[in-house]
């Protein structure tokens, strides 16, 4: 048997011949991107890189050793490519988001939100525009989309991401529909109640209204409440407005305490979510490609076909830029049998080299690639 130490020593003479070839590569890589930056012909080739594998695979015939090789060199492509990348992003206009140092918050400023009075989003709305701007509120995720989009509004408000319940699908399908942008981020703590007409007690409610997330988010108090009839609606303000107006003893809303306030209704119970740290995310959107400078945060989407390894090999320029993801959702693509949009957060700036280089890197390999906004 051969002494441990000397295999190690055979294994570090060849790893560094192995340091000192790639670094050749590497450098005759340089010279073929500056080809392709010059001539515009794309980085990656997909029936040239399947031929070079095939060719190197087939120089083995262990099996063992095949897919070991096809597995090497694929990394090693894919590292040529981000070299090449890198060299375009610094030769290639990104596309065009304007720095900003806040957002407005005059009086000519108009900004819409959704749900009623009283809603978390417009606590939102307020924590972060104050009482200057002209607000309104609407009913529907799209329309308020449609408001942006047509520069009817400044800003809209919308929620996203529930730490409880997750994403918000809708916004995310509505993010990729409509030419508007993230500008900032607002997360609000929820602290659900529920809401009764003066009077009234525990023991007269039997029906609930509320946003389905509020209902799920409160399913251990309505498990408790059997007698309880839950009713979706389209928020949790609304809902509040829903018994004031009907002014029906046996009704109740679950919402928020400044619900509560805006309508006169009582708090029946307080706290009824069933997690103490559950928090809500809200999204600023704009039609204008904006960032403020001191974003940290960069959201993209892409599409890409069910195939083994597609989103390893995208989510690699992340990683590889030495940037950390921080959320993905995925949402089935419209009338195409098991292919996904992605919707991704990472954290950086567009001012930053690396997120430029990755923002290069996954736009020239994905399918439908939009960058929603730096925040």
């Amino acid at each position: 048997m051969k002494d441990l130490q000397t295999s190690r020593d055979e294994i570090d003479s060849i790893d560094k011949q192995i340091v000192s070839l790639f670094e050749r590569r590497m450098k005759i890589v340089e010279d073929v991107a500056a080809y392709k930056i010059k001539t515009g012909k794309a980085v990656l080739d997909v029936s040239r890189e399947k031929e070079k594998l095939d060719a190197l695979t087939s120089l083995t015939d262990n099996e063992f050793n095949k897919q070991g090789i096809r597995e090497l060199f694929k990394q090693i492509m894919a590292l040529s490519r981000k070299l090449q990348y890198s060299m375009i992003a610094q030769n290639e206009k990104m596309p065009e988001f304007n720095e900003v140092s806040e957002l407005k918050k005059t009086e000519d400023i108009k900004v819409v939100y959704f749900g009623e009075k009283g809603s978390y989003t417009e606590q939102a709305m307020r924590e972060n525009f104050g009482d200057k701007v002209r607000v309104f509120q609407e009913s529907t995720f799209k329309k308020i989309m449609e408001i942006i989009n047509d520069g009817k509004a400044d800003y809209g408000v919308l929620p996203i991401e529930n730490t409880s319940t997750g994403g918000i699908g809708d916004i995310y399908d509505l993010l990729v529909k409509f030419d508007n942008y993230i500008v900032k981020e607002h997360v609000v703590k929820i602290e659900h109640a529920l809401l009764g007409l003066p009077g009234a007690s525990l023991s007269d409610i039997t029906k609930v209204y509320s946003h389905p997330q509020a209902l799920q988010q409160s399913s251990k108090f309505l498990d408790q409440h059997k007698n309880m009839k839950q009713i979706q609606c389209f928020s949790t303000s609304y809902g509040a407005k829903k018994v004031l107006e009907d002014k029906d003893i046996n009704q109740a809303a679950i919402a928020s305490l400044s619900a509560g306030k805006q309508y006169n209704l009582c708090v029946l119970a307080e706290k009824i979510n069933d997690s103490n740290v559950n928090s809500t995310r809200f999204i600023i959107i704009s039609n204008k490609r904006e960032f403020i400078n001191n974003a940290n945060k960069v959201s993209v989407c892409f599409e890409l076909p069910h195939e083994s390894g597609s989103l390893y090999d995208i989510l690699s320029h992340i990683s590889y830029n030495n940037l950390n993801m921080t959320n993905i959702e995925s949402r089935p693509v419209e009338n195409k049998n098991f292919e996904y949009r992605f919707f991704v957060d990472f954290e950086g700036n567009l001012k930053d080299a690396g997120v430029r280089n990755a923002i290069v890197g996954m736009r020239a390999e994905a399918n439908n690639f939009k960058v929603l906004g730096n925040f």
